[in-house]
């Protein structure tokens, strides 16, 4: 509905190991790209995906001037924060620094269970690509993605339990790291990739 330029929808993220090709912005994502959240968008909680883009700025005052006269950025981060909430083992592990999910098959007389380790070792973070998939702000009908091609998780999940509320859920916080071989200074942390006509036959 337009205009289109107004997104009301929420996005899709998905994570898959280093090197893995995007998915051309009208195709769906295949190969080793794995969707957070049994569900997707409906296993997030309604606060949605927030990009958060943050940076600082030196400023330089001189001895004749109040204001500053020149600023020079130092320092920016990309971040993908959403709250998952999907308490299955296959999801929990992606707050855990993708810990190791391990399987026992029911037998005679014992239950079949997953278990997951809790601690993560000191000096070992799981990097993977990023993927953000929704509507592009050319038609409702296209897609755009951000496509973030290193990034790790630095949030602290707390999944609290509790009678009512939303259930339990873990934070996430995917902060992008730099491409030392992107193919320019602005791909550093990736891109953000809007369809705004379709294919020609």
């Amino acid at each position: 509905m337009t205009p289109f330029e107004i997104i009301t929808a929420p996005m899709k993220v998905y994570i898959a190991p280093i090197g893995e090709a995007f998915p051309d912005i009208d195709a769906a994502p295949a190969g080793n790209w794995e969707l957070l959240g049994t569900n997707g968008d409906r296993s997030y909680e309604e606060s949605g995906v927030t990009v958060s883009h943050s940076k600082s700025y030196d400023k330089v005052r001189t001895a004749g001037a109040t204001g500053p006269v020149k600023s020079t950025l130092r320092e920016e981060d990309m971040m993908v924060r959403l709250t998952l909430l999907d308490l299955t083992l296959e999801q929990y592990k992606n707050a855990l620094n993708g810990n190791t999910v391990t399987t026992v098959a029911a037998g005679s007389g014992t239950a079949g269970s997953k278990k997951i380790g809790l601690s993560q070792s000191v000096g070992r973070t799981r990097e993977f690509a990023l993927l953000v998939r929704g509507q592009s702000p050319y038609d409702e009908t296209m897609n755009a993605q951000y496509e973030v091609p290193r990034c790790y998780d630095s949030g602290s999940a707390e999944p609290v339990f509790r009678k009512g509320g939303s259930g339990a859920a873990l934070a996430l916080e995917l902060t992008a790291l730099e491409d030392l071989s992107a193919s320019s200074e602005e791909e550093r942390f990736g891109r953000f990739v809007a369809q705004h006509q379709d294919a020609l036959p």
